[in-house]
């Protein structure tokens, strides 16, 4: 599986499935800019502003060359980020867990039923069951592709982290290849594909400026 780096063409998005819309190709969206929003079923920072504003954006800017699409992964809590409860996400706008939870007391459901719906297609992110036991080349790994500045820090402190990694790799059970092919972080986290299709934007968490990124995306010519 290819990996994506920034300032190169976008890989194809590995997921399992498309549970709303067509499959989609990014080879086949050249000539528009490509919003991927990746979020979890059990993330309420997603639903509090990482989807709402991906919605917003959809409608504002689909008609003027925007494609926005949804991944569902799951890094942690692999009995609620499941298919079942995206695809009741999806078909009845309900939600679960840590969600529920903090959109109730934000007033932003009903019956467990969120107050939006997402329009633009959505995929569930294809998860690999974790075999091979956790050993120092798996925490290494982790650390080079995800934590590159810890060789700047004390020893004290990599060996906490060192330690912290090798405790989450023990804990998970799936691997997630869309996650980890776009070597993310956490959710929300939102992928920004050009014209030409090169990924420029990858970015875990608030993106304040995403909008105006899009729109200096949008306005760039498509070369020939």
């Amino acid at each position: 599986m290819a990996s994506a780096q920034l300032g190169r063409i976008a890989p194809p998005l590995p997921v399992a499935e498309w549970l709303q819309g067509d499959a989609v190709d990014l080879a086949q969206l050249r000539g528009r800019a490509v919003l991927v929003e990746v979020f979890q079923v059990n993330c309420p920072g997603c639903f509090l502003y990482a989807l709402p504003q991906a919605i917003e954006l959809y409608k504002r800017y689909t008609r003027h060359g925007l494609t926005v699409l949804g991944v569902a992964t799951a890094f942690e809590d692999f009995d609620k980020n499941t298919r079942r409860n995206l695809q009741l996400l999806l078909e009845e706008g309900r939600v679960i867990g840590e969600t529920l939870k903090a959109l109730e007391e934000h007033g932003q459901v009903t019956n467990g039923v969120w107050q939006y719906r997402i329009p633009f297609p959505v995929a569930m992110d294809r998860l690999l069951k974790i075999e091979q036991p956790v050993g120092e080349s798996s925490v290494d790994n982790y650390i080079r592709q995800n934590l590159p500045a810890l060789a700047k820090q004390s020893a004290e402190y990599q060996q906490q982290v060192r330690l912290q990694v090798f405790r989450y790799l023990q804990q998970r059970e799936y691997s997630a290849e869309t996650f980890d092919c776009f070597g993310l972080q956490g959710t929300p986290s939102h992928l920004l594909i050009d014209k030409q299709g090169v990924l420029r934007f990858s970015r875990f968490g608030f993106f304040p400026e995403l909008e105006s990124q899009i729109q200096a995306l949008l306005a760039e010519p498509l070369s020939t």
